[in-house]
């Protein structure tokens, strides 16, 4: 299994929109082949402090993480050349909606403690 992370710097004040535009997604992905699922993680801004073994608040933004499970790496690479990858990212959300550069990140599961 692989697991694609794009990690979105999101822009103070849009958040609650940019959690709308995942709510309201066409779902075209979801009959990808190979596509397993598709999770959307909002940052929590906490940290542990090693040193102090403590919780802390912290001043920094994070990053929201979408996450796409696949069965294969070319299942993803598939889904990024179709048509409905095409319409799923036409609709652009404007600039000052993001904070910077998104960061794709590609990962094989090595190891899963999932129960199915």
């Amino acid at each position: 299994m692989f697991v694609v992370t794009n990690r979105i710097p999101v822009s103070d004040g849009f958040e609650a929109e940019f959690e709308e535009r995942f709510r309201k997604r066409a779902h075209l992905i979801d009959q990808s082949p190979g596509f397993i699922k598709n999770l959307v993680l909002r940052p929590v801004r906490r940290r542990f402090n090693h040193q102090t073994g403590e919780w802390e608040e912290k001043e920094e933004r994070g990053y929201y993480l979408v996450q796409t499970y696949w069965e294969s790496e070319d299942d993803f690479w598939a889904w990024t050349r179709s048509d409905s990858f095409r319409k799923a990212h036409s609709n652009r959300p404007p600039a000052e909606m993001f904070a910077g550069a998104n960061v794709l990140e590609i990962h094989e599961v090595i190891q899963s403690t999932d129960k199915r």
